[in-house]
């Protein structure tokens, strides 16, 4: 879809449109760039898709024009006429939301499974991703998730064990889905330049692996990588049978948590399920 708007820049010039620090923001406007990362979750012809924080509406612009109907939620009440302006260029395609992405009920303003696509706030991103990775809920009310996160953050969602970078966000991308590394980006692409480099992480939801609840994962990851550089003796006991899991599923219990696979971790709660 072609949209008959200015360029980015002058709208961002002429409603005096700044990145805020304090809402994590960094205004990404190179479209071609923009249209690469839309194209990240595949064929968007008459998908809906949930961006978080649009700022002035690049990655928007980017996710109508690859065929998309986007909802949006934007906090900062400054960037709404922009968004306006954008709404205006496509009727029907784009629905505004003001409001905190973390209290936001997208899948019920949404009405249908999104693709969630986003260059997300520094200052929330985890948050808004550890939000979409849990619950028992599964499938997700969402297709995928397209998002764009400090290159480190970026990393440790799709980490191998035995990596630095393995740990409790790597486990919970991949015990129940796939994720990869879809891009980086140059902290120069940025308006204004953030301090690191960026990369984009594209998730899609895979099967449950029968008899675990996502409850029971989670607490073993938070009390193994809440100590991950000690033993796993010493890091689960707080988690009730956790120790004699380890024995059941013959894992050593002087390792550490970054040497225990998805795999691993996911016998590990069937074992603790199974009481």
């Amino acid at each position: 879809m072609t949209l008959a708007l200015p360029p980015l820049r002058e709208v961002i010039a002429r409603h005096g449109l700044r990145a805020s620090k304090a809402l994590g923001q960094n205004f990404l406007l190179d479209g071609q760039l923009l249209d690469r990362i839309a194209r990240v979750p595949g064929p968007l012809t008459d998908e809906v898709v949930y961006e978080v924080g649009p700022g002035p509406g690049g990655l928007t612009r980017a996710l109508i024009r690859a065929g998309a109907e986007v909802t949006v939620v934007e906090r900062d009440h400054r960037c709404l006429p922009a968004l306006a302006e954008l709404a205006d260029a496509a009727p029907g395609r784009l629905h505004v939301h003001e409001g905190d992405a973390l209290a936001f009920d997208a899948a019920a303003a949404i009405g249908r499974a999104p693709h969630i696509v986003a260059n997300l706030p520094y200052n929330v991103g985890t948050a808004l991703l550890v939000g979409w990775l849990t619950g028992e809920a599964w499938p997700p009310w969402w297709k995928s998730l397209t998002l764009m996160f400090q290159k480190e953050v970026a990393e440790r969602i799709v980490a191998a064990p035995g990596t630095d970078a393995y740990g409790r966000l790597s486990v919970l991308a991949q015990w129940r889905g796939q994720a990869k590394l879809a891009m980086t980006v140059h902290r120069s692409a940025f308006t204004p330049p953030p301090k690191v480099m960026s990369a984009v992480v594209h998730i899609v939801p895979g099967e449950q692996p029968a008899g675990v609840r996502c409850a029971t994962i989670e607490a073993l990851t938070a009390a193994a990588f809440g100590q991950r550089r000690k033993m796993l003796r010493q890091s689960l006991r707080g988690v009730p049978g956790a120790l004699d899991a380890l024995t059941a599923c013959g894992i050593d219990e002087t390792r550490r948590a970054e040497t225990v696979s998805v795999d691993g971790f996911v016998a590990l709660a069937q074992t603790l399920e199974r009481g």
